[in-house]
């Protein structure tokens, strides 16, 4: 996964190596490695580092750029698991507009894992996507969010990691 040694890099030189190879390769296996790689940047960082927010906006720009369903699967694994909240309008809109079904699935997960219980009534229109992966996701979030809602505790990403 970093056969080029890319975790040795200061971050800020790491992002840009992630960002790069994000919008030039054409193996989407290096895609999905720098999507990964990157992320273990917020991983490190505080929320209101300004590396942590370029992280987040690279994920983002996976989701709307990418052309590989995984890649952008891991995007959104990604926001989920370093908890960029502020990315949740870019999750939502994945869940509504992306062509494939694994984004869905994975946006919707990552809503999930998130908490996001302000957009409980998006989801719950998508209980009737044509696609079954989809309607499977949706249910199982609004389920767990019935649960977690009984439960005061907040998400934190470690608890997923």
């Amino acid at each position: 996964m970093d056969e080029e040694d890319i975790r040795k890099l200061p971050a800020r030189e790491r992002l840009e190596k992630c960002g790069s190879m994000l919008k030039n390769s054409k193996d989407e296996s290096l895609r999905w490695d720098a999507v990964w790689l990157a992320g273990e940047i917020a991983e490190t960082s505080d929320q209101n580092d300004p590396i942590f927010n370029e992280v987040a906006n690279l994920m983002v720009w996976v989701l709307e750029h990418d052309d590989n369903g995984v890649v952008k699967h891991e995007a959104a694994f990604q926001i989920a698991a370093r908890n960029m909240r502020k990315k949740i309008p870019d999750l939502v809109k994945s869940v509504l507009n992306d062509k494939s079904g694994l984004v869905k699935h994975e946006a919707l997960e990552a809503l999930g894992l998130m908490r996001a219980f302000e957009v409980e009534e998006m989801i719950s229109k998508e209980l009737s996507n044509e696609n079954p992966d989809v309607r499977q996701t949706a249910s199982f979030v609004l389920k767990r969010f019935a649960r977690l809602k009984n439960i005061k505790t907040e998400y934190k990403p470690y608890n997923i990691l």
